[in-house]
């Protein structure tokens, strides 16, 4: 069986990621960045997040997806950072768009999707 751990590359730890936010938006919740690196990593490790979230937001951008991303929130500031892409002067509309999106109804992306989709958008 194979399991996410420590040295799994960041398309992989999107995949990870993609699982947990998909369960989060379905239930309509948020999630903190140090939430969910404890989640993925056991412990606090929230700065490692910005560039596995990347793979996510971009790729829900190229597929005209709601921004998944827009669930993952600073635990003071209560918004994205400001290294996810997402316009923060309608977050609220943005976050609604994920809560009542049916994520169950697609098959979740691959590595390799979500790969490209970070390398044809990072700057």
């Amino acid at each position: 069986m194979k399991c996410f751990n420590p040295s799994s590359p960041h398309p992989a730890r999107a995949v990870q990621a993609w699982q947990i936010l998909v369960g989060m938006g379905m239930n309509r919740q948020t999630i903190t960045y140090e939430g969910l690196s404890l989640l993925m990593y056991k412990k606090k490790a929230q700065g490692v997040l910005d560039r596995i979230l990347g793979h996510i937001a971009y790729h829900c951008s190229d597929n005209g997806l709601p921004a998944l991303t827009s669930i993952v929130v600073g635990k003071r500031r209560g918004t994205p950072g400001r290294d996810i892409p997402v316009d923060l002067s309608i977050i609220d509309e943005e976050r609604e768009k994920v809560y009542n999106f049916d994520w169950y109804n697609l098959y979740p992306p691959t590595g390799n999707e979500l790969k490209t989709a970070f390398e044809n958008n990072a700057k």
